[in-house]
């Protein structure tokens, strides 16, 4: 058999007992990190900024940008929609509460918070490697890709918050209500 030593016990290699320590302590730290929302968020801006300085120091790699902006996007996207469409849930009979006396049903996402700031964190760390291969700079010019992201971006989030006006669902966690007393 391979990978087993003499006595039948399992012989790793140093690289893959680097590999799964790394990702031990990897996994670690990342758990860690999931109550501490605000940090997570703020070292995210941080490697936001970094790669964003890189883009403008260069003075180019505008199609990595993006490429990096349509994922975003895309995240956005995810994280803003409910876990259960209700459009093709209403085709089962079973929907999100839109009157009153319906049933609640706290908003549970597609994307999670901690995913979405994984996902993201990833993509800009990535994106800032990208920006080292001189091959991926490829010459375009880049006021036509913003305008065209931005209208993406437009088109999209019209849609995406029509969709929670038709079906009454806010993706924000504003807190507890407070009721007052009549006056």
């Amino acid at each position: 058999m391979e990978g087993l030593g003499i006595d039948g016990a399992s012989v790793t290699t140093p690289v893959a007992q680097w590999k799964r320590d790394f990702s031990r302590a990897f996994q670690y730290y990342l758990d860690r990190s999931t109550p501490h929302t605000l940090h997570r968020w703020l070292g995210t801006l941080a490697v936001a900024m970094i790669y964003i300085l890189r883009v403008y120091y260069v003075q180019g790699f505008y199609v990595v940008s993006y490429g990096l902006g349509i994922y975003v996007l895309n995240l956005l996207i995810g994280f803003f929609s409910p876990k259960v469409d209700p459009e093709l849930e209403a085709l089962d009979g079973a929907s999100l509460p839109t009157k009153g006396a319906d049933e609640f049903r706290p908003f549970v996402r597609r994307l999670p918070e901690f995913k979405f700031w994984y996902s993201i964190t990833k993509a800009f760390l990535i994106a800032f490697v990208m920006t080292f291969i001189s091959v991926l700079d490829v010459p375009v010019f880049w006021p036509i890709l913003l305008c065209y992201w931005i209208v993406l971006f437009v088109l999209t989030m019209k849609r995406q918050i029509l969709h929670m006006i038709k079906y009454k669902y806010v993706p924000f966690d504003i807190g507890k209500q407070r009721y007052t007393g009549k006056k």
